[in-house]
């Protein structure tokens, strides 16, 4: 047994999948965290790892090798961390952990953007490993091809969500800065973290940083529009970059895009214009084949593109991506289907940002074009709950019929002004039991076939999930005899 790793915020999906990467290494590894629960908790429990709830002294004896120090919650002030430096315990942060222990001497393939890594980082480790290649791979949610959000693998490569959070609180820079990619996805670039990036400016700065770590014989995979990926490469590249787009509107580059790396490959997708769950991938206009799967929504078809382009910069070709992508099971919390009675049907999303908001709204009105669709929102990130992006929180749930916001005690701002200007029918509650109660009590309009409730956080929502799908199954059954059926197919499945 090798020396023991003590991890701080350990229930974080960074932190949670660090743990288990270090219990496959043979470190003794256990940790706290304030609050935990799924998947993360599921996680840890199943790989035999000791996690606490809260923190106090007695857990740090006998005295760890190392401390391996997460960022949500943990400032300058807080017990553990004061604890840490007055005791003199060998420290350092999770994503400089992960850079020098694990990734040195990989071939790292990193998922970075506003939106989207932890699926297409899902999607790329999948068609590696159907490829025969076995990566390692940390993916910051519960990936449904795998048993787990982490693994160091059998070969050189390895799969990195490469999130822009800062990394401690003794270290402001962006997690990404420590991992050095050899392939670089950019999915796109929003403002977000409003609790520590003033604006977007900010954020393209740490992004840059990322860029300069890129080697020249590496591979940046980037979006064709979007002007603050554009700028990004615009402030310096010294590495080829390829494009992706929708069909169509790829010849539109933007200048910068066009001029600012050295030429690539292009790639983009045209849906099947009768079945939103179809689409067709083209390498430089050609098309390379079909794609039939459950996921919803045209983000997922950039992010199909996404994980297919740096695949092929391993040694994959896009005919195996296209094949494994066809059995891609989604990732847990990302549009997955918790219950279905034929009336009724609820699904558990992470969308996180009004962006996420949109797209995942989108995409499920594409897939059910007559349907209700009701749209229940925890405003809980820290960008979401400071109101900094309220303006568009009016707008981005347009393809719903109706929205419930959950105004929890963390909201720092009147959600009224949101439901006055909504574009839909729209209420406020902030009580869970009456938040169940209204949906169970509710079923589709006169003449719609079927609601479909999309609940939306990326915290635990006080347990709503489960207890809905409870309340729902029993009160199916008390008014059916052939009794609800819970579950359903793969996430985001129609």
């Amino acid at each position: 047994m090798k020396e023991h790793l003590y991890f701080l915020g350990i229930g974080g999906t960074l932190m949670g999948s660090l743990a288990l990467l270090a219990k496959e290494m043979g470190f003794h590894v256990s940790g706290s965290d304030k609050v935990l629960y799924p998947p993360m908790s599921d996680l840890l429990k199943v790989a035999n790892i000791e996690v606490f709830e809260g923190f106090s002294p007695e857990q740090l004896e006998p005295r760890p090798a190392q401390v391996i120090v997460g960022n949500a919650g943990l400032p300058r002030g807080h017990e553990a961390i004061e604890h840490i430096l007055n005791a003199g315990l060998s420290y350092v942060s999770g994503a400089e952990w992960l850079g020098t222990t694990v990734l040195r001497d990989r071939w790292v393939l990193a998922v970075a953007g506003t939106h989207g890594k932890t699926t297409t980082a899902s999607m790329l480790a999948w068609i590696l490993d159907y490829a025969g290649l076995k990566p390692g791979y940390l993916i910051g949610g519960a990936p449904g091809n795998f048993d787990q959000s982490a693994r160091l693998g059998e070969t050189p490569f390895f799969v990195v969500e490469a999130d822009e959070y800062d990394t401690s609180y003794f270290d402001r820079r962006a997690k990404f800065v420590h991992y050095r990619p050899r392939t670089l996805i950019l999915n796109n670039l929003e403002y977000d973290h409003a609790d520590i990036f003033p604006d977007l400016a900010s954020i393209q700065a740490q992004f840059h940083l990322l860029l300069r770590s890129v080697p020249s014989e590496g591979l940046i995979i980037a979006p064709a529009q979007d002007e603050a990926v554009s700028e990004v490469v615009e402030a310096g590249c010294w590495t080829p970059i390829e494009h992706i787009g929708q069909a169509g509107s790829i010849r539109s580059l933007n200048r910068r895009a066009q001029t600012a790396a050295l030429a690539g490959s292009t790639w983009s997708f045209r849906s099947a214009p009768t079945d939103p769950g179809s689409f067709e991938v083209y390498l430089n206009e050609e098309c390379l084949g079909n794609i039939k799967w459950s996921l919803m929504g045209e983000h997922n078809q950039m992010n199909a593109l996404n994980a297919i382009a740096a695949a092929r910069h391993v040694g994959v070709i896009p005919e195996v991506a296209l094949e494994a992508l066809t059995k891609f099971q989604g990732v847990k919390r990302r549009m997955e289907k918790i219950y279905d009675d034929g009336q009724m049907a609820v699904y558990d999303d992470f969308a996180h940002h009004p962006t996420a908001i949109r797209n995942t709204l989108e995409g499920i009105r594409k897939r059910h074009v007559s349907d209700e669709i009701v749209a229940v929102i925890e405003p809980r990130t820290h960008t979401m709950s400071l109101g900094a992006l309220r303006s568009q929180l009016t707008t981005c749930c347009a393809a719903a019929d109706q929205v419930i916001w959950f105004r929890g005690e963390n909201i720092k701002w009147d959600l009224q002004e949101v439901v006055n200007n909504s574009v839909v029918d729209a209420s406020i509650l902030n009580d869970i039991d009456k938040l169940i109660a209204a949906i169970v009590e509710s079923r589709p309009a006169q003449g719609v076939p079927k609601r479909h409730v999309v609940i939306m956080s990326n915290g635990g929502f006080g347990g709503v999930h489960g207890r809905l799908v409870e309340a729902l199954a029993s009160s199916q059954a008390s008014s059916s005899p052939g009794g609800p059926s819970p579950g359903g197919p793969s996430p985001g499945g129609p």
